[in-house]
């Protein structure tokens, strides 16, 4: 059987429509304290109709771990209300949302952040300045706010949860060396830098169950020698497979290097080499802009779901046209 953007995909439990995901880009149109508003509502209702699964934007876990000052966030309960009404909006054109969880780590937004932490002592930019190194009571307190947060998810009506481990956010330094220089059981080898992602993952699924899907994007490349490959990813993700119901494959961000080209499906090498290594979804994002395209890399199967962010950006309808063109 010939398979095509337009048939079903399984993520966990979740059967979705189509195999066409809207991936998470940012809106900027937060309040001051990080609240959805009557913008996100229209956004994403508007191109929630053709899609098989939208991905909200990434969604702070922490007040001190916001990504931009006008980005939205779900640290309190009083988050959760504007949330619900963009789950609902999305839902009334019998769509699933995930909602994409993040901390800034090192990266987090100056101007909102008060106290700048990471793994290690070692800043990204200028821009951002130097971060304290994370203690140990600073990591339970984080992976507390991430349990918090998947309890919020629920809440405002959630289908699933996306745990944000890429573009060099907190999760992301952990995981490259890189960014982490410790010594301690959350540095080191390849299992002790997954391990702040593995007690996320843990602590969300304690909270949300075994049957509520729970996917994770991660940068498959930090662009740089001595950084994250496929295969380091694979090792690092293998063992947490079971706990994990698809991989989204992205790339870059821990630096400030930009890939030397950026050309159609650019990424999609670097999500066929995670594929080879796991039985659960793997997304494939990046300039994949047409149904021929999309197409030919699931009936390779070289990824078994499709994002698109910028095209639906600028044009509402532009998943409609790809699914029948």
């Amino acid at each position: 059987m010939t398979l095509t953007v337009n048939d079903s995909l399984s993520i966990g439990n979740l059967n979705l429509k189509n195999r066409l995901i809207m991936a998470p880009l940012q809106q900027y149109m937060g309040t001051p304290d990080a609240f959805a508003v009557d913008h996100h509502i229209e956004h994403y209702g508007r191109r929630a109709r053709h899609v098989g699964l939208v991905i909200l934007e990434s969604t702070a876990v922490s007040a001190n771990g916001r990504l931009w000052k006008n980005d939205i966030g779900i640290f309190t309960d009083q988050h959760v209300k504007p949330l619900m009404k963009i789950t609902a909006t999305i839902h009334a054109h019998q769509t699933p949302v995930f909602i994409q969880l993040s901390h800034g780590g090192r990266k987090s937004s100056p101007d909102v952040t008060n106290s700048l932490v990471a793994p290690s002592a070692i800043a990204f930019d200028d821009y951002y300045g130097i971060p304290e190194p994370l203690s140990l009571a600073g990591i339970e307190r984080i992976i507390e706010e991430y349990r918090l947060a998947a309890k919020r998810s629920i809440e405002a009506g959630f289908d699933g949860i996306e745990i944000h481990a890429a573009h060099g956010f907190l999760i992301h330094q952990f995981l490259s060396p890189l960014s982490n220089t410790r010594s301690d059981a959350y540095g080191g080898s390849s299992e002790n830098r997954a391990r702040f992602l593995k007690e996320v993952l843990m602590a969300i699924r304690e909270e949300v169950g075994s049957d509520y899907p729970v996917i994770v994007r991660i940068s498959a490349t930090d662009y740089c020698e001595g950084g994250l490959t496929p295969e380091e990813w694979a090792r690092m993700l293998k063992p947490l497979e079971s706990e994990l119901d698809a991989i989204h494959v992205s790339s870059g961000g821990l630096l400030p290097i930009q890939p030397s080209d950026v050309y159609t499906a650019y990424q999609l090498p670097h999500a066929a080499a995670i594929k080879q290594h796991f039985k659960i979804p793997v997304i494939a994002v990046g300039k994949i802009y047409t149904r021929s395209l999309a197409n030919r890399i699931l009936e390779d199967q070289l990824a078994d779901g499709i994002a698109i962010g910028r095209p639906l950006l600028e044009d509402p309808d532009y998943a409609e046209r790809l699914l029948i063109s």
